[in-house]
């Protein structure tokens, strides 16, 4: 997973939902955001933002959101899709881990 390559704006990329197996879907993004930063490699890599610099991140973020989807009643479900690498991998996961049943 790690050597897999972010999305590149214009670029096919093939979704999966994170469980079932049968639903995919290819995508072509518009735009592409990073999720993350790496913070901490054995000592911290960013400059640490104050309280109000982190309140402010979140509340941009949260206008980027639609409405239906932060309401409190009945909210519409927040749709998500992975990559088909960590398909894969959580996939193996899974089924290495999941209980078997035993049947006698």
């Amino acid at each position: 997973i790690n050597a897999e390559y972010g999305p590149q704006p214009g670029q096919k990329i093939l979704c999966h939902h994170p469980f079932y197996r049968q639903k995919r879907c290819h995508v072509i993004p518009k735009e592409v955001h990073p999720l993350h930063d790496l913070v901490f490699d054995g000592k911290i890599t960013i400059t640490i933002p104050s309280i109000d610099e982190t309140r402010a991140h979140v509340q941009d973020q949260l206008k980027i959101f639609r409405p239906d989807h932060l309401r409190l009643l009945n909210p519409t479900p927040y749709k998500v899709s992975i990559s088909h690498t960590l398909f894969t991998f959580f996939d193996e996961l899974w089924s290495q881990n999941a209980p078997i049943p035993e049947i006698s």
